[in-house]
């Protein structure tokens, strides 16, 4: 079974290290996504140090980039996380 793990990134450098290794720790063998909207910031650079698949959405908007996640990605579960 197959999980993809989907974040919705837009100038998140201060968070994604720890949300990218939690995720690690209790589901180790799902695919991690970070989809990036433009950021500004390290969340990039970030994300691929920590062997993150990093994809880009270069349209503004979460509604994008969430809508994008669910059409390229194939898998059994999906989990999406956000911050407010």
């Amino acid at each position: 079974m197959k999980t993809a793990i989907l974040i919705p990134c837009y100038n998140e450098e201060l968070s994604i290290e720890t949300v990218i290794k939690d995720f690690r720790k209790e589901l180790p063998e799902a695919d991690i996504y970070v989809y990036d909207n433009n950021s500004k910031d390290k969340t990039v650079e970030i994300a691929k140090k920590m062997g993150a698949i990093v994809k880009h959405e270069y349209n503004q908007g979460k509604g994008n980039v969430v809508r994008r996640m669910f059409r390229e990605i194939d898998a059994d579960i999906y989990v999406m996380v956000d911050r407010r």
